[in-house]
């Protein structure tokens, strides 16, 4: 088991995680809205809310499926700048780093 085995299953599990999290937010917009009007205000600003939760959402699995995909090309922890390494302890803090420390700041 290569190092980066323990990452590719805590992405896995995210994934799963973030997924469903993007369904529910998905399901709850296709909800109509409200007949009443002053209730309608309410819906809209809940329903900006949850398009911009399932903004995030779709940017993080869109990177972890990202990430899932250099792993398994080979191409985890190479820094997308640099072509260096990125330390396994970033990794391991930031799953999805695509650059080294020094490329970073």
């Amino acid at each position: 088991m290569n190092e980066y085995q323990e990452i590719a299953q805590r992405l896995r599990r995210e994934l799963a995680e973030l997924v469903k999290r993007a369904q529910a937010v998905e399901e709850e917009l296709s909800h109509p809205l409200d007949a009443d009007s002053s209730e309608q205000a309410v819906d809209l600003a809940d329903d900006e809310s949850l398009e911009g939760l399932g903004e995030v959402l779709r940017g993080q699995i869109r990177d972890i499926q990202q990430a899932m995909l250099r792993i398994d090309r080979g191409e985890y922890g190479t820094c997308a700048n640099c072509g260096g390494e990125i330390g396994l302890a970033r990794l391991k803090a930031l799953p999805t780093a695509t650059r080294c420390i020094a490329c970073a700041d």
